[in-house]
């Protein structure tokens, strides 16, 4: 995930290959965008976050909350 002020854009990969290039606005909206294109590919076991202190913070903070909720289960 490389993280901009605006937008995100995200590669997904799988075993090193390339799956696609999406861009997404930082709002929660965006966020849920991004996760739900992100699952498209299958289940997620790990997603990468650059710059999570900064303009990355509120997405890995979204992603987080959203794991937590799902082993809660």
């Amino acid at each position: 995930m490389d993280t901009h002020l605006d937008v995100h854009v995200r590669r997904a990969e799988s075993n090193g290959g390339m799956l696609g290039v999406e861009s997404f606005p930082t709002t929660t909206v965006g966020f849920a965008d991004l996760h739900t294109w992100l699952s498209g590919f299958g289940t997620l076991g790990r997603v990468g976050v650059e710059g999570a202190g900064v303009y990355g913070a509120g997405l890995a903070r979204f992603l987080r909350r959203d794991r937590d909720a799902a082993d809660r289960g």
